[in-house]
């Protein structure tokens, strides 16, 4: 078994040549909102979810955004509200959220 059911990463990259990243939009908070959130609903830690923040995963055009492991389901979110439907729908439902998926 993983250390993790499932495991989503949120890209908080900070690029100094002025480019668009992730920590621009947001990012860093709707990390820490995540993470807060499934720790307060005691769904963090082994053998349930993992919230983690990583530096630059390569999607920038799409940003913000967080990938979902093992399922390699990637997504976009604004929000708070898009924030709370990835934890509930696909992180503990087990169904992707079509409306914030990147292909």
């Amino acid at each position: 078994m993983s250390y993790y059911t499932q495991h989503i990463f949120f890209c908080n990259n900070v690029r100094d040549e002025g480019k668009a990243c992730c920590s621009q939009l947001g990012a860093g908070d709707m990390y820490r909102y995540a993470k807060d959130k499934c720790r307060n609903d005691g769904i963090l830690g082994e053998g349930k979810i993992g919230v983690s923040e990583s530096r630059c995963l390569g999607r920038c055009e799409h940003g913000p955004v967080a990938v979902v492991y093992p399922d390699n389901v990637w997504y976009q979110y604004i929000d708070e509200d898009d924030i709370d439907e990835i934890i509930t729908e696909h992180l503990i439902g087990g169904n992707v959220v079509k409306r914030l998926q990147i292909k």
